[in-house]
């Protein structure tokens, strides 16, 4: 072994040097794109001369609401179709996969490759194939932005199967369920007070992963013709950079904020119930 990693014989942990190297090259690689953003959305106006916040406070300027009107009507439609997304993640593949965790184990490898597979298809190739079907849909239940959170769903399937995935490997989930059961505990029960708490952190992963995905999207938004935050950057992005580059920075921290929150709440969870 290396200087760079541990000298224990059975470990290849990094040192803390190595950690921190790898920390400093990837905040780098995120931080100059942001500030070079922020630093544009600052320029001043033709004539003026140093930073100012005049773009800023331009866009908060209730005169120029019509201008930016669609930017607020995509980050509405979004936020709406997070929260569906989130839904069909939480109430459709969660509990499929601890049925078949604990039910059908033999099914697994047949599972993942399914849910594997949007991830491997490009985003064109799932708008001809879905779009037969969103002509049913907006005849059944209309054309409004929420009905994209089906196309959602089959897109961050493969990411949200991953986290929750990836938290049921961690626990022994049969015994804790059949443990359960023993002192009396229904279905419900279990799957309510027992699995998701246990998978907490999987799931809170899964949900931020969700967001992130529907709020970023843009393709199959665009090609359906439905109206969310990317294209709503798009439209204004047109009419003025400026306002566009802030959006997206305000975007950014919002889905920030969130992981924040997230992460909070998963480690108030795991306190509780920690002795």
């Amino acid at each position: 072994y290396t200087s760079a990693f541990s000298t224990h014989p059975r470990t290849l942990a990094p040192s803390p040097a190595t950690r921190w190297a790898v920390g400093l090259i990837v905040g780098l690689v995120f931080a100059v794109p942001f500030v070079a953003t922020v630093l544009f959305t600052l320029a001043p106006h033709p004539g003026g001369s140093g930073l100012s916040l005049d773009r800023w406070a331009e866009v908060l300027d209730p005169a120029a609401a019509a201008k930016y009107r669609p930017i607020w009507t995509g980050l509405g439609n979004s936020l709406v179709l997070a929260a569906v997304t989130v839904a069909l993640v939480l109430g459709l593949l969660f509990p499929t996969m601890v049925l078949v965790a604990l039910a059908f184990p033999r099914l697994r490898r047949v599972f993942e490759f399914v849910a594997l597979l949007p991830i491997s298809l490009p985003a064109i190739a799932l708008v001809v194939g879905l779009t037969p079907l969103y002509l049913q849909i907006g005849r059944a239940l209309g054309t409004g932005a929420w009905t994209l959170a089906f196309a959602y769903g089959i897109l961050v399937l493969p990411f949200a199967y991953r986290a929750i995935q990836a938290s049921i490997d961690a626990v022994d989930l049969r015994t804790l369920t059949e443990a359960a059961r023993t002192l009396g505990a229904g279905r419900f029960d279990v799957l309510l007070r027992v699995v998701v708490p246990t998978l907490r952190q999987g799931l809170l992963a899964a949900s931020l992963i969700s967001v992130a995905v529907v709020l970023g999207e843009f393709t199959l938004a665009s090609l359906l013709n439905r109206q969310t935050l990317q294209t709503g950057l798009v439209v204004v992005n047109r009419q003025d950079g400026y306002a566009a580059s802030i959006f997206t920075l305000l975007a950014l921290a919002f889905a920030l904020v969130l992981l924040l929150a997230i992460g909070r709440i998963g480690r108030l969870g795991s306190a509780r119930r920690t002795p």
